[in-house]
């Protein structure tokens, strides 16, 4: 066996294999509905059920200025798995999303792949989706 071969194709498997198991990707957000321009529009994302919708669980976030219609956001250096994204639209630019004193948002909120219940927030089953690949998702207000 020709040691050039076996020595070329050691270094492919060592060094190449681990990063395209590692491959991260682009996840594009396309938000519509956006009813203004003040503010922005923040998305964060989630990947388990026992931190979805937690502070302190959000595996990614990013924000973009808010205009009428509809934005494109694009995280990347997405890993392969499984995703549910919680957005709202901060038109104060206050950071935080504003709730009434019940606890009902008074700002526009949207679930990947759902939407706002009428007694709450939609599950991370019911807003999962997965990423295996550059991915495009679709929600609006």
């Amino acid at each position: 066996m020709n040691s050039h071969f076996f020595t070329k194709n050691l270094f492919l498997l060592i060094f190449c294999v681990p990063f395209g198991i590692l491959a991260q990707n682009k996840l594009s957000v396309h938000v519509g509905n956006i009813p203004s321009e003040e503010g922005k529009v923040n998305v964060a994302v989630y990947n388990s059920e026992s931190s979805f919708l937690k502070f302190e669980g959000v595996v990614k976030a990013t924000s973009a200025p808010a205009h009428e219609g509809t934005i494109s956001i694009t995280l990347k250096d997405m890993p392969n798995g499984e995703y549910a994204l919680a957005i709202f639209h901060d038109a104060n630019g206050n950071d935080k999303l504003d709730t009434n004193w019940l606890g009902i948002p008074t700002e526009k909120v949207a679930f990947s792949k759902a939407k706002m219940k009428t007694f709450g927030p939609p599950k991370y089953h019911e807003c999962r989706f997965k990423v295996a690949g550059d991915t495009e998702i679709s929600v609006a207000f």
